[in-house]
């Protein structure tokens, strides 16, 4: 019997997931199918409900705009989901409950550890305080960062995030122009250099010894990466990654055996370079 998955957005044409998942099913010999679906944006619930009920799906994967919407309707979430306040993972428990997670935070950290990024005794900015920022803070603070700074342009959403997160360590919040010193490692959580748009902050946050992660992905440079490569950061990684990994924890929870995400990764890099 072939368990069924699948990813849920809107748009969702786009996502690379079905691919990902194929890919991990082949690697570990798991009989499962996994598509992508394309949710209307105002029956979340009704939709989740035709998918187990209906369809018959065992789990699924939850991508834009849906994360928080979802978080609200999961009658279990997970200690990482809960502080997230977002999921991007359900399970759909044989007694109809609908257990949440969250894997972006892990998927980021894991990415970070491919590269050699440490974390720890070093400063952290992360811009944006969205849902993105959110889901990846608690993992985060878990690598020992002496400080993370959340960088955002409306200030107040920072400093109210950075206070909800502060009893995991040293954590501030503020605007882009309350932001001065540079930063061992600068994370992007907005979306925002898909549009070809950049962060306004000060140059002065680079260093050349600095890591800059985009937690978005393109074909080429997305347009934070190539500032900080104009500004001479010894190290660019962008979120394929991240998208992998995070898949990889999905898997994991789904099937209790887990894939190895380098070789998934090559074939992606592969395949966007080719086109």
């Amino acid at each position: 019997m072939t368990d069924k998955y699948a990813v849920i957005g809107h748009p969702i044409k786009h996502s690379k997931s079905p691919f990902i998942h194929a890919e991990f099913a082949k690697q570990c010999q798991q009989d499962i199918e996994y598509t992508a679906i394309e949710v209307p944006l105002d029956s979340l619930a009704s939709s989740l409900q035709q998918l187990r009920d209906v369809l018959k799906l065992k789990g699924i994967n939850i991508t834009v705009p849906f994360k928080e919407q979802a978080w609200e309707l999961a009658d279990n979430l997970s200690d990482r989901a809960q502080r997230a306040g977002a999921i991007n993972t359900l399970m759909f428990e044989n007694n109809g409950s609908m257990f949440g997670d969250n894997t972006d935070g892990i998927g980021l950290c894991r990415d970070l550890e491919n590269h050699d990024v440490s974390l720890k005794d070093k400063r952290v900015l992360l811009i944006g305080a969205g849902g993105a920022a959110r889901g990846v803070i608690a993992p985060l603070m878990t690598y020992q960062p002496t400080e993370l700074f959340i960088a955002n342009r409306t200030a107040s959403k920072a400093k109210k995030l950075a206070e909800l997160f502060a009893d995991l360590g040293q954590i501030q919040g503020g605007g882009f122009s309350e932001v001065n010193n540079h930063f061992d490692v600068i994370i992007n959580a907005t979306a925002a250099s898909l549009q070809g748009e950049v962060p306004d902050l000060p140059v002065s946050i680079f260093t050349e010894q600095s890591c800059c992660y985009d937690m978005m992905y393109a074909d080429t440079d997305t347009a934070f990466i190539a500032w900080a490569k104009k500004h001479n950061v010894s190290k660019t990684v962008d979120g394929l990654g991240m998208l992998v990994e995070q898949a990889a924890e999905a898997f994991y929870l789904w099937r209790k055996i887990r894939p190895d995400t380098g070789s998934v990764m090559q074939k992606l890099r592969d395949g966007m370079q080719a086109s």
